[in-house]
């Protein structure tokens, strides 16, 4: 295959780079016995060390977790290159020239990327020798004031791009590098007669690859005279792409990596203040908003991958500034949310301070508070949708709500999608079945067929999907979704299929659930529709259960019908319609007609009000949560919904007692 390393030169590489010194990068290597080093694995937790290298045989492998490879897995693990990259780049550190399977001699556009690698790599090394020299003084003043000594700058490589139209040129034809590969590296521009320096007096960061080769470099300016914009980038390269580049990444990647967190923020002094905070799994973009390549190179990192599960994921945090620029961000970094299966996140700094500034204002601490009590993305979302509309007027929330109802509508998982829908009724202070219906009409405008999520479930058939409130909507969050990503959407079916009730789990909450569901089956009208409408919303711990219930609330106003019956058989799936039969003709545990009655309005009565204590609970601890100096509004608000919720449970009492 054309473009392919040959076999020989790959073997070459393997023999002459000693797997202890590249291992040593990354774990520090003690002596365990004739040739062989031991250390803590770097690919899973330890205490006592596990991980092996022999040198010898060019071979490492861990007792522990099983890992095990040469020189090249290493590094392709450690640093997320490809093979390729891997002996790209251990052949440059040896001195190789390696040959490729398109030709005899060396592939021309590798050794022109090492070229350009080169230059970048010497331009950095002359930055950061100009930023001691008296010109820089305006360079050291801005590092100075936004609390960065020069260590800090040291760390970061940051150097000094000196006031001259000739000065790196000159520095680097001086040091063996052509007039192209000094233009195409993107040092200098093409003048009318001659190249000169695109940077000139401006403070230099070097941007890098993942592996820590400088592809580029980001510089801000400084001068009254400079007349050019604020911050001013490497130019598209053969090295350096924008929209696949974060700066900050060859920092942050290990870190990332074990900790499955990253924080993106906007600009480099940003990523230098979470970094010397403690937050060192921060990256910004470079002159572009944060897009589809930027996930690409993230997300091996993250372990994020639609197959996995989702309590296994990463997190993405994102900082936005608070301003129009800020919440245009913040609007492309949502539409690409759904690109992500991790969980992403939105952290803004009180006063609207961003990370540099905040850290100025109120220390390392504070950055890390920022990242702890981030809020989720769609939270942060529908908060600024509702944030445009004067919520005390009954014209102000009925806006409000046709403006957020889309951004809960797109929220593919479902059981995240019917808490918001709680949510967003609690904000407005409406009811859940108006909200319910709202959302449920803007998935419909939307085109997505009742909505998706990842494993859960679609929409009903016609006559779910007319039923007041839309309960079909995969009400009772985790009762929504199959074992095995199964979807319980009507007509289809699932992966691990609950044919019978038997199969149910026997603890008491499940049984509290299985009689609640055989009551609604079998005495709607003893129950009484108000009451079932009331479980549309309540979670189950049994997905087969709630495909049943979610069936029996969609058409509940056909409760007194002879084809009662019917109609919930239709709206279940296949394999659930034995179940729904079952629960049909099972006994209920009564004696008489008024036993009959009691019953089954208690168990459902029992269902919701297990819901609402759940949800008490949630609000309580939020309550506890808030900080009662700076979150005040959000106190109240909170203390009003547990107020709601206790007069829905008194209601609730009454009713069953009347009955």
């Amino acid at each position: 295959m054309a473009g392919l390393i040959v076999r020989n030169d790959i073997d070459e590489v393997r023999a002459r780079v000693n797997i202890a010194d590249v291992v040593g990068d990354f774990v520090t290597l003690k002596s365990a016995g004739v040739g062989s080093l031991k250390g803590l694995c770097p690919f899973h937790d330890e205490r006592s060390p596990s991980f092996h290298v022999r040198p010898q045989v060019g071979r490492y492998h861990c007792f522990g977790c099983g890992e095990d490879g040469d020189v090249f897995s290493f590094l392709m693990k450690m640093d997320h290159t490809t093979f390729q990259e891997a002996v790209e780049r251990m052949a440059a550190k040896i001195g190789l020239t390696l040959h490729y399977e398109d030709g005899d001699g060396p592939r021309t556009d590798h050794n022109t990327r090492a070229r350009l690698l080169a230059a970048n790599s010497a331009a950095a090394d002359f930055f950061v020798s100009q930023l001691v020299t008296p010109g820089a003084d305006p360079a050291r003043r801005f590092l100075g004031e936004r609390g960065f000594d020069p260590a800090a700058a040291a760390h970061f490589g940051i150097g000094y791009a000196p006031k001259s139209f000739d000065a790196l040129r000159d520095h680097l034809r001086g040091a063996g590098f052509s007039m192209d590969e000094i233009v195409n590296a993107g040092l200098v521009s093409q003048g009318d007669r001659s190249p000169y320096d695109r940077f000139r007096g401006r403070l230099m960061w070097p941007i890098r690859d993942v592996t820590g080769a400088t592809i580029g470099f980001g510089a801000r300016r400084l001068l009254d005279d400079d007349k050019g914009p604020k911050y001013l980038n490497t130019p598209e390269t053969p090295v350096y792409h924008k929209s696949q580049v974060l700066y900050g990444l060859d920092l942050a990647r290990r870190d990332i990596s074990k900790g499955k967190q990253v924080v993106i923020v906007e600009g480099y002094t940003d990523v230098m203040a979470c970094h010397l905070a403690g937050v060192t799994t921060a990256v910004a973009t470079c002159g572009t908003s944060f897009g589809v390549d930027h996930i690409k190179v993230l997300r091996p990192m993250l372990g994020d991958s639609a197959d996995r599960d989702l309590s296994q994921l990463g997190d993405i945090v994102f900082t936005f500034d608070p301003d129009e620029a800020g919440q245009r961000a913040a609007s492309r970094a949502f539409a690409e949310e759904q690109r992500f299966a991790s969980s992403t996140f939105v952290a803004i700094a009180p006063g609207g301070l961003d990370p540099c500034d905040l850290r100025l204002a109120r220390g390392d601490d504070a950055i890390r508070r920022l990242v702890s009590t981030r809020r989720p993305m769609f939270e942060f979302m529908v908060r600024r949708e509702l944030d445009g509309h004067d919520l005390e007027t009954v014209e102000g929330r009925v806006s409000a709500l046709r403006a957020a109802a889309p951004v809960v509508a797109g929220i593919r998982d479902r059981s995240l999608n019917q808490g918001y829908v709680r949510n967003l009724a609690g904000w407005l202070g409406m009811e859940i079945g108006d909200v319910g219906r709202a959302v449920e009409n803007a998935r419909r405008a939307l085109g997505s067929d009742g909505g998706h999520d990842r494993g859960g479930r679609t929409g009903g058939t016609g006559a779910a999907r007319s039923a007041g409130g839309g309960p079909q909507g995969g009400r009772g969050g985790t009762g929504s979704t199959y074992p095995g990503g199964g979807s319980s959407g009507a007509g289809e079916s699932m992966a691990e299929p609950l044919a019978t009730i038997r199969s149910l789990p026997n603890d008491p909450i499940t049984r509290m659930e299985r009689d609640a569901v055989m009551a609604m089956v079998q005495q709607p009208m003893r129950v009484g529709m108000p009451l079932i409408t009331l479980t549309a919303v309540a979670t189950f711990s049994a997905p087969m259960l709630a495909v049943v219930r979610d069936a029996v609330v969609a058409n509940v106003d056909q409760a007194s019908s002879a084809d009662w019956l019917d109609r919930v058989l239709a709206d279940v799936p296949d394999p659930v319609r034995n179940v729904v039969q079952e629960l049909a003709v099972s006994p209920l545990p009564t004696r008489t007609d008024e036993d009959l009655t009691i019953f089954a309005r208690g168990i459902v009565v029992a269902l919701v009000e297990r819901d609402l204590l759940a949800r008490k609970a949630s609000l309580i601890g939020q309550l506890q949560r808030a900080d009662p100096h700076e979150q005040a509004d959000r106190r109240a608000e909170l203390q009003r919904q547990l107020v709601d919720i206790d007069a829905q449970r008194m209601r609730l009492r009454a009713d069953a007692e009347q009955s």
